[in-house]
């Protein structure tokens, strides 16, 4: 594997304005009361589909610390699966989900109504808004090639 451009050293202004972004979104997800570390599992499903390994583990990190079970960040990928998740928790992976591959369908009418059905405006937003930010992260890790070594 070649060496890539690193977004971050390339365009430091881009970078810190995607700095802002995550701090802004990580604001409306606290005032939504959504909790930390399920915002990180949020985060992390979205590198998941993304196949973003720095992502991936840094999320991984980040849920175990704030109070994540492992038991939760290991069946993340088949959530649809399981008893883990609140009917809350459901909709706002299935609204992550549909943000990440805006391509495959744009955002169903289905999602955003179970979204709606079951979050408020505001929790739909921060969770929209973390989605938009986390992507961002996720293309910026993946083209730069950000490594991941053991």
């Amino acid at each position: 594997m070649s060496e890539r451009i690193n977004l971050g050293k390339s365009a430091p202004a881009l970078y810190q304005a995607v700095m802002s972004l995550e701090k802004l979104a990580g604001e409306t997800i606290a005032s939504a009361s959504i909790p930390e570390g399920f915002a990180h599992l949020l985060r992390l499903r979205a590198s998941q589909l993304n196949q973003c390994a720095f992502c991936i583990r840094m999320h991984t990190h980040d849920a175990l610390s704030s109070g994540e079970s492992s038991d939760r960040i290991s069946v993340l990928p088949a959530w649809r699966e399981t008893g883990y998740f609140t009917e809350k928790e459901r909709s706002s992976l299935a609204l992550v989900e549909a943000i990440t591959l805006i391509s495959e369908g744009q955002v169903p009418d289905t999602i955003y109504e179970q979204a709606a059905a079951h979050l408020s405006k505001d929790e739909i937003s921060a969770v929209e808004w973390l989605s938009v930010v986390i992507n961002a992260w996720n293309r910026i890790a993946i083209s730069s090639r950000y490594p991941v070594k053991a």
